[in-house]
Formats: structure tokens, sequence, C-alpha cells
């Protein structure tokens, strides 16, 4: 009995002891331990450290902060560089659209132009062979009757006659077809145009120098190729024959690059040679054809007038004492009129000489191109000299290797004698 209260009283102590262990350790893990400051000494640091550490944050914020909004400002700001060479400014963009659409929309002014121009060529050459025709044969009818009618078919014979000769004179002037084919030319042009204002746009970053070329480009072209014809009109009977020009003034190129771009000393002997080709062939055989289609052309024009101004004399005295020789003037002619004014406008003369001059014009701009090119000593702001070659080329209708063979072919020929320059080949394979 003892010993079991005596077993008793050490389980209930261990019990109790347990307790009071497991109070403890659950109050050591809620409340946090008090530090005695008796038995730890902790050293503190000095409080010129202290300052130094807060100055250095300090510092190193204001140093980020700046950071942050240098990035910031050349992000928003359209005048810093890196903005200018990777993001395209929205004002440029919105004006070389804005020229796109105003040149596409002059595409269309001058196709519908020259599509009434045409219809003005062909019904003005029919009316007039028609009552000039008329005339002539009521001027024959006239020789034969004596009378009442004889008045009436020498009148009306003359009136028509004189009308002719009116509608003649107005059409030499302005030449329908001429005019036509100025259209014609003006709306592949502005096409050309337009196709080069959108590869600005979709390769690069376009500038402000982009914008203004594009500019000169259209205005240029307005005045090579004027609408109106009264005050502004081409003259059609020039003095002097000179290639057409629709191009501004060739401008300084601004980007640079610091390779050699594609040229090389060969290439350059290369394009000096297509130059002096282009000069003395390309360009100065169509100023010469032009030279002949216009002299044909100014003759035509003055003799259709004149041979209906006779025409309606010679109607006017049929019926008198000089009835025989009247009467053969007046329907031979009238005839012969007709003839002419179909040769002149159903042949398209003015047509022809417009087409050889705006050729001449093209080899012109190629010429100027090419030495612009080579007149710049900067390697550098020259276009591509690979990218320039390939261009020509395709202007001209050659391969590479057959612009190479030509520039060889050029500079054989200009060592040699004259014979063998005047045997040169032509630059251009296309026309």
């Amino acid at each position: 009995m003892a010993s079991l209260q005596s077993s008793s009283g050490v389980i209930t102590s261990l019990s109790s002891s347990s307790c009071r262990c497991w109070r403890g350790t659950t109050r050591a893990t809620i409340n946090m331990p008090k530090l005695r400051t008796g038995r730890l000494s902790m050293k503190l640091p000095a409080r010129d450290l202290v300052q130094e550490v807060l100055d250095m944050g300090v510092g190193l914020t204001a140093e980020t902060t700046s950071q942050m909004e240098k990035k910031y400002e050349s992000r928003t700001n359209p005048n810093s560089p890196s903005l200018r060479s990777n993001v395209s400014d929205p004002t440029v963009i919105a004006k070389l659209h804005a020229i796109m659409e105003a040149v596409a929309d002059r595409v269309g002014m001058h196709q519908n132009i020259g599509e009434q121009r045409d219809n003005w060529n062909s019904l003005l050459l029919t009316s007039i062979n028609a009552i000039t025709l008329t005339a002539a044969t009521m001027a024959g009818i006239a020789a034969t009757n004596v009378g009442g009618p004889l008045m009436a078919l020498k009148l009306s014979s003359t009136l028509m006659y004189l009308a002719a000769t009116g509608m003649l004179v107005v059409m030499n002037k302005i030449q329908p077809s001429q005019l036509v084919e100025e259209q014609r030319n003006a709306a592949r042009l502005f096409k050309q145009l337009h196709c080069q204002i959108q590869t600005t746009l979709s390769s690069g970053n376009p500038n402000t120098s982009d914008v203004e070329e594009a500019m000169e480009k259209v205005l240029a072209l307005d005045k090579a190729y004027p609408l109106p014809l009264i005050g502004v009109m081409l003259e059609k009977f020039p003095e002097t024959v000179e290639p057409a020009v629709w191009w501004p003034q060739h401008r300084e190129r601004q980007e640079r690059r610091t390779d050699g771009n594609g040229w090389s000393v060969e290439l350059e002997e290369e394009m000096r040679e297509i130059v002096g080709v282009l000069k003395r062939k390309d360009t100065e055989d169509y100023l010469r054809l032009g030279k002949i289609a216009l002299k044909f052309n100014k003759i035509l024009s003055i003799s259709g007038p004149i041979l209906t101004g006779m025409a309606a004399c010679g109607t006017a005295f049929v019926g008198s004492s000089h009835a025989p020789w009247a009467a053969i003037v007046g329907v031979v002619a009238g005839a012969m009129a007709s003839v002419v004014n179909t040769m002149e406008h159903g042949g398209q003369v003015g047509m022809v000489f417009e087409m050889y001059r705006s050729n001449a014009g093209f080899f012109r701009l190629m010429e100027e191109n090419i030495e612009s090119n080579l007149n710049e000593r900067d390697v550098g702001r020259r276009e591509n000299g690979e990218l320039f070659e390939m261009k020509v080329a395709l202007q001209l209708g050659r391969s590479l290797s057959g612009l190479k063979n030509l520039a060889a072919a050029s500079s054989y020929s200009s060592s040699r004698k004259e014979e063998a320059i005047i045997n040169e080949e032509f630059a251009s394979k296309l026309f």
C-alpha cells in the first residue's frame, strides 16, 4: 500500500513537472525573450558612418531617378537622336500621306484630261475633214450649174472652207495629239512618284528632307506638264529642241555610310563610260529625230490652213469669167487640205515629237543622276554602288554583264577613230 502511494506520488510529481515544462515552452514560443543588458554588449556604429551610408543611398536614388527621367524624355521627345533613328515622326508620315493623296489625285486628273483631249483630236479631225470634203463637193457642183443654185452653192462652200480654216488654225496651234502624249507622260511619272513615296514609307524612317524632296518633285511635274491651255501651255513649235525636264535640282544627300558603300574605281569608270554613250548616242539621236518631227509638223501645220484658204478664195470666183481655174483651185485645194490634215493629226506628228522629246529627257535624267553620284567626293554620301548599277541596267534594259560589256566597248571606241564612234552601240535596249 505504501509502495502504491509512493509510486502515485512520483507519477503526480512527474506529471506536474512536465505540465510546468510544457507551459513554459508554450510561453517561450509566444512571448519574445527579453534581452539582458547586463550580459550582452553591442557596440553601435559611429554617427559619421551612418550619415555616409545615408548619403550614399540618397545619391543612388537621385542618379536612378535622373536616368529614368532621361529615358522617358528620349522616348517622348521627338527631337532626341534615339527617337529620330528608331521612331518615325508622326507628323512627317502624315505629310507624306497627304502628298501621296495629292499625287494620286493628279494621276486621275491627267488621265481624264488625256482622254478628253484624245477625243478632241479624233472629233476635230473627223469634223474638219468632213467639212472640207463637203465644201469641195459643193464647189465642184457649183462649177457645173448656172443660175439660182449657183450663188447658194458658192456661198455655202466658201463659208465651210472659212470655218475649216479657222478650226485648223486652232487645232494646229494646240496640237491635241501632243497634248494627249503630255498627259500620258504626266500620269506615268506621277504614278512613279506615288510608288517612290510608298517605298520611302515602307522602308526606313522618313524625315523632313523626304517631305521636301517629294514636294519639289510634285511641283516640278506640275510645271513640266501643266493642265491648263491658256497662258501656261507648252510651246508646240519651239525654236530649239530641248529634252523634257520634269525633275527638280538634285539635293545633297544627308545620310552618310562609313563603309565603301558599294563603290569601286572600276564601277566609277564604268558609269563614266555609260554617261558618254548616253550623250553621244541616245540623247543626241532622239534630239535629232525630234528636230525632224518638228520641222515636218511645222510644214503640215502651215500648209493645211493655206490650202483651205486658197480653196475658199477659188470657190468665191466660181461662175465668173475666171470660172475654170477658180473651180479647179476650189476643189483641188480642198482635197489636198483634207489629205494634209489627215497626215498631221491622223498620223499624230505632234505626239511623235513629244515622245522623242520625252525620251531625250529620260536619258538626260539618267546622265544627271550618274554625274551627281560621281561628282560627290564623299563616297559615304553616294547612293549604294551595287544598287545604283542595278538600277541603271534595268533602266537601259540590260543585264549587269551587258552593262559592263557596253562600258568596255565604249572605252575601246573612244580610243579609236571617229568611224568606231559612229558604229557604236546605243546604250538603251528599250527604245
